[in-house]
């Protein structure tokens, strides 16, 4: 696999270039003042035969317990209680006029 360093301004005049040359195999480098700062490289493509169920037969062991119901105390803490206080939503804010300024010391605008 063969790699391509370019600057920027490069890269952005010939862009489609060096795209068609990625989709090829090859890679770019892009570089701003002769530092590496982006790679343009081929996308995998996608897997053309599924992956193979079962691989791990045998080496994996579940335990009976996992599937045993949860304690009532785990249930408890994951459930909303009677004693749960929801604080109702605040009205939107859009339509309050604007606060009072604070009086201060006066200053001067830069123009």
């Amino acid at each position: 696999m063969t790699m391509k360093v370019v600057n920027i301004h490069d890269a952005k005049a010939r862009l489609s270039e060096y795209l068609d040359a990625v989709a090829s195999g090859e890679r770019v480098l892009i570089c701003k003042r002769n530092q590496p700062v982006a790679e343009l490289r081929p996308v995998p493509g996608a897997r053309a035969v599924p992956r193979p169920m079962g691989k791990a037969a045998g080496r994996v062991r579940i335990s009976p317990a996992f599937f045993e119901p949860l304690p009532d105390e785990l249930v408890a803490a994951f459930s909303p209680g009677e004693n749960l206080t929801v604080e109702p939503p605040r009205p939107a804010r859009v339509a309050e006029p604007a606060s009072p300024r604070v009086a201060g010391p006066a200053r001067r605008r830069r123009r």
